[in-house]
């Protein structure tokens, strides 16, 4: 995968997060406004476990990093329900993330480079695998959940 460089300037870049947000909202109403929220709070996760500076350059976060701290941020801030409240918030694929992200950097609250693209975040992971699956049982043995394989005795 491409890398992709995304600058998180202390959300302050060009303009007003609040502002920019009712703006991008207002031309693309495919995401809630929490999901917005959300991929802020889940850069700033993802920087923070990546041991990023707190300014510049350095401070990029590839495409593959943010979808996986996306990915371990949902499912710590909401577990088991992560795969419910992401649908609800209009987030059905890793895409989604691309286009919330690439929204940001249009209104100017995040950067990029020449490089970035869109792309970079089709088919990051999928959804159902990597919200839902973590919280399926493990398959039980072949003696069945009922009978742990003892007979019983007569």
């Amino acid at each position: 995968m491409k890398r992709v460089n995304l600058l998180a300037s202390n959300y302050m870049k060009k303009t007003n997060f609040s502002e920019a947000l009712q703006d991008i909202l207002d031309k693309d109403p495919r995401y809630q406004e929490e999901a917005y929220h959300f991929v802020r709070e889940a850069l700033d996760y993802t920087i923070k476990i990546l041991n990023k500076p707190a300014d510049g350059v350095d401070r990029h976060v590839s495409g593959t990093e943010l979808l996986d701290g996306i990915r371990r941020y949902a499912l710590q801030e909401f577990g088991p329900i992560t795969f419910t409240v992401l649908s609800k918030w209009g987030l059905h694929e890793t895409k989604d993330f691309g286009h919330i992200v690439f929204n940001l950097v249009k209104s100017g609250i995040l950067g990029k480079t020449d490089n970035d693209n869109i792309e970079d975040f089709v088919k990051g992971y999928d959804f159902k695998k990597a919200f839902l699956s973590p919280y399926v049982p493990e398959e039980t043995s072949s003696a069945g959940p009922l009978n742990d394989g003892h007979e019983e005795q007569a």
